[in-house]
């Protein structure tokens, strides 16, 4: 790393109740040079509660590549840069993935600062199986974009957790039911942090029925979370290379039964050929 550059931090901030913010994420903040944010009203909000009072870079989806370069500079000539998003860890469902990238590949410190995720948060109350998950983040918007994003994870084992928009997620949660079954395990959690919060967990039918209820509460952060797919007795059956060549080679020549169990199990033809001679030395 050039010591003469200053450094990018990646610095969380509170996903709603402004006391999770952590204390380095304060220091930090009081320390660099400038910041980069998401939304730089939003963040001034932030700041000025806890009395920071620095120049504020505005980075969001729509110009992050073109404000690269002028952040960079900046740290280049010793200054350091704190970025954050609107709220949570910066670059999970929000910008800074160019920046840090950029950054990187000109050698320049990037230090992460952690602290509030709501998908994190979420998952450490669902319920669900937290040992393997996957994070899918926001889904398309139009109905068959997100059924087909959604048809490719109809048999993932792992948790999945999503984010939603409220007045997309009645929408979404039809065509969870469509894809995963109306009997899966969902939990919705909203508002995580807030005064407002709350953790519905059912079947998914039951969750856009309530929703459907209570279209009241359909505002503020949605994650949504998903059990992961459970194999029937059937799909967790399996053929070994022994048992396929076995019926093979009980009707076809050698190479020809090598070949197309090659092609069933996906395994190297070479590999099934010595264990095709050794059954037929048996």
């Amino acid at each position: 790393m050039n010591k003469k550059h200053g450094t990018l931090y990646v610095v969380a901030t509170p996903i709603g109740n402004l006391q999770d913010v952590t204390l380095r994420a304060l220091t930090i903040l009081k320390q660099v040079e400038r910041i980069a944010a998401e939304d730089t009203r939003h963040a001034a909000i932030l700041l000025n509660h806890f009395g920071i009072h620095k120049p504020i870079l505005s980075l969001h989806d729509f110009n992050e590549q073109a404000r690269v370069e002028a952040i960079l500079s900046h740290i280049e000539q010793g200054e350091s840069i704190a970025l954050i998003s609107d709220a949570g860890t910066p670059l999970i469902s929000d910008p800074g993935y160019h920046l840090t990238r950029a950054a990187r590949a000109r050698s320049i410190a990037v230090v992460p600062v952690p602290g509030a995720c709501a998908a994190i948060a979420a998952l450490s109350v669902a319920g669900l199986p937290t040992d393997r998950f996957v994070f899918e983040g926001f889904l398309p918007a139009k109905t068959q974009a997100c059924f087909n994003r959604l048809s490719i994870l109809q048999h993932e084992s792992r948790t999945m957790v999503f984010y939603e928009a409220p007045h997309r997620l009645l929408a979404t949660l039809s065509v969870m039911c469509q894809v995963f079954g109306e009997a899966r395990e969902a939990v919705i959690a909203r508002e995580l942090t807030k005064q407002y919060e709350s953790v519905l967990g059912d079947s998914l039918a039951a969750c856009q029925a309530y929703y459907e209820a209570h279209a009241e509460q359909l505002r503020g952060e949605i994650v949504i979370l998903l059990a992961g797919h459970q194999a029937t007795a059937l799909e967790e059956k399996t053929v070994s290379p022994e048992q396929v060549l076995s019926v093979l080679l009980a009707e076809l020549p050698l190479k020809q039964a090598v070949s197309l169990a090659s092609e069933i199990l996906g395994e190297r033809k070479n590999v099934l050929y010595e264990k095709a001679l050794a059954m037929r030395a048996e």
